[in-house]
């Protein structure tokens, strides 16, 4: 896991960044001058426009601001808990970078959903195909015979008759996420674009399949 970034340890970044100045009572976009009826994502892009123009303390509060809204637009890619810093840390880094490009016109909200999406997405791809083949070790481990069990061609067969039918057997869900993750050694990423399921989902299905299978060749409970 890269280490993780401050919002202040940012400002360090040699990133495009302006000559940083001190909030003054003559910057508008700063707290102090927002208006009580403006949204909080009018309230963000104030601020955003005041950092581009310069000042160092409305973009740590614009930068503070925006980690919910970072871990919520993942959260709806279906970043899982454990990796949702690691997609706040690059999305801050992101926006830290190409600050400049954001128009201060239009929704500062709308703006960084679509860059953390794209870097929940990168996450998931990089992600995808480790627990993927993770998955289907576990799979194969769980579903097929070592070589000593099952040395006879007509007992592999058998297993092979035994073990689809098993699966034919399970709720649709689960059967899907075995034929896609399983079968046919799809990665997460591409079973969820089949399926139209997000990968978590997909990975509970499969492992309450394999639990099942274990149940049924077993015993297990």
């Amino acid at each position: 896991m890269p280490q993780t970034l401050t919002v202040t340890g940012l400002m360090g970044l040699g990133c495009r960044h302006p000559t940083w100045t001190s909030a003054e009572p003559t910057v508008q976009a700063d707290a102090s001058a927002a208006s009580a009826s403006e949204s909080p994502d009018q309230r963000r892009a104030a601020w955003m426009a005041a950092a581009q123009a310069g000042d160092r303390r409305a973009y740590e509060k614009v930068l503070a601001d925006s980690v919910g809204l970072i871990r919520a637009a993942a959260r709806r890619q279906g970043v899982a808990l454990d990796r949702l810093d690691d997609v706040v840390q690059e999305t801050l880094i992101t926006v830290h970078r190409v600050r400049h490009t954001y128009d201060p016109t239009r929704s500062y909200d709308t703006w960084l959903s679509a860059i953390a999406s794209r870097r929940a997405i990168d996450a998931l791809r990089s992600r995808g195909r480790r627990d993927s083949r993770e998955l289907h070790d576990e799979f194969a481990m769980e579903t097929h015979a070592g070589p000593d069990d099952a040395s006879a061609a007509a007992e592999q067969l058998q297993r092979a008759q035994r073990l689809h039918a098993a699966i034919a057997r399970l709720p649709p869900g689960q059967r899907e996420a075995v034929e896609q993750l399983g079968l046919r050694e799809h990665s997460l990423s591409e079973a969820a674009e089949l399926t139209g399921r997000n990968s978590g989902a997909l990975k509970v299905n499969l492992h309450r399949a394999l639990k099942a299978l274990r149940g049924h060749f077993h015993g297990e409970p």
